[in-house]
């Protein structure tokens, strides 16, 4: 037997080859074309944002850190307003380390320090100093950053070389000492660390846009804007910023964490935010000192800076999955 005659045997029934098996027209029907099914459109029509913002409410990460970072903002507004304990109030007659019992039966939550005053109601004043700091830092060097940038990678050319060596100048100057120049001249204090990593810390963004920026430039609806005789405030405000707007969303996202580092790491070496004013740097600087007895309140301030730059963090790179054009489905 042939080998084209096994295959038929084992894969085509029978009947299928009887030359007799044959289609009928008459058993299929015309219906024609439908006009308006063929204009419906199958799938909605969704924009950018709505798309990258549908994708983030189904992520349960994103959305679990989302909720952690909006609680840990909203009790650091409240707490300190309505607990019965400031933040600067000292108890003379119990100044001890890790006290949960006051001399009058109160509770301290998380203890007290080596002046008695309670520990709960600085930690939630260190959340509004540090949150503070990191964010009015931030949008500073996202507004600088974004118009620097723009600028830029807009106009090119010369203005383009002279404004990019001015921002490798500034960003070779290390920032600690920036810091401590503006301490010897300034009073130290919230608004110092501000203008010093304010002084620096665009130039990073600064480089994102001018990139983006000289990518959109060339493209046709920016082709066409300026054909129009639109000018090139008006590209860069209405065209090209939009268009970068995720990537700077999520460059400030990223960027947080790094501030908060930064505030406490300033704090922890004392050239941060003054006393009796608290910040998650400040109660860790204090803590160290009691480490070995009292390891707690040294913990305490670790874990809120830990779990809000872990939340920053997996949050940023959520967003920057959820913009990105390429994951799009």
């Amino acid at each position: 037997m042939k080998k084209k005659e096994i295959l038929k045997q084992e894969f085509v029934p029978e009947e299928a080859l009887s030359p007799d098996c044959h289609v009928d027209a008459a058993d299929f029907e015309w219906v024609g074309q439908d006009s308006e099914k063929m204009q419906s459109i199958t799938r909605p029509s969704i924009s950018f944002w709505k798309d990258a913002f549908s994708r983030i409410k189904k992520d349960k990460v994103a959305i679990t850190f989302l909720a952690i970072l909006a609680v840990m903002v909203v009790l650091a507004i409240i707490i300190p307003a309505v607990y019965p304990y400031k933040f600067d109030m000292t108890d003379d007659l119990h100044k001890h380390v890790g006290m949960f019992f006051s001399g009058d039966g109160h509770f301290h939550l998380f203890g007290t320090d080596y002046l008695g005053r309670d520990m709960f109601a600085r930690i939630w004043r260190g959340a509004r100093i540090s949150l503070f700091i990191a964010f009015a830092a931030v949008i500073i060097n996202v507004i600088i950053g974004v118009i620097y940038g723009g600028i830029a990678g807009y106009f090119g050319g010369m203005v383009d070389n002279i404004l990019m060596r001015i921002a490798e100048i500034i960003n070779g100057i290390p920032y600690l000492l920036i810091v401590i120049l503006l301490m010897v001249i300034m009073t130290g204090g919230v608004f110092t660390i501000i203008v010093a990593y304010s002084l620096v810390g665009w130039v990073g963004t600064a480089r994102l846009v001018r990139g983006e920026v000289m990518r959109l430039k060339e493209q046709e609806f920016v082709v066409s804007a300026k054909s129009m005789g639109a000018s090139s405030a008006r590209i860069i405000r209405k065209h090209l910023i939009p268009n970068i707007l995720s990537i700077i969303i999520v460059n400030l996202t990223l960027a947080i964490p790094n501030a908060i580092f930064t505030e406490a790491f300033l704090s922890f070496l004392g050239l941060g935010v003054p006393l009796p004013e608290a910040s998650w740097g400040t109660l860790a600087n204090d803590g160290i000192q009691y480490f070995q007895q009292y390891p707690i309140e040294l913990i305490i301030p670790a874990i809120f800076i830990s779990i809000t730059m872990l939340s920053f963090n997996l949050l940023g790179d959520k967003l920057r999955d959820a913009f990105d054009p390429k994951l799009r489905r």
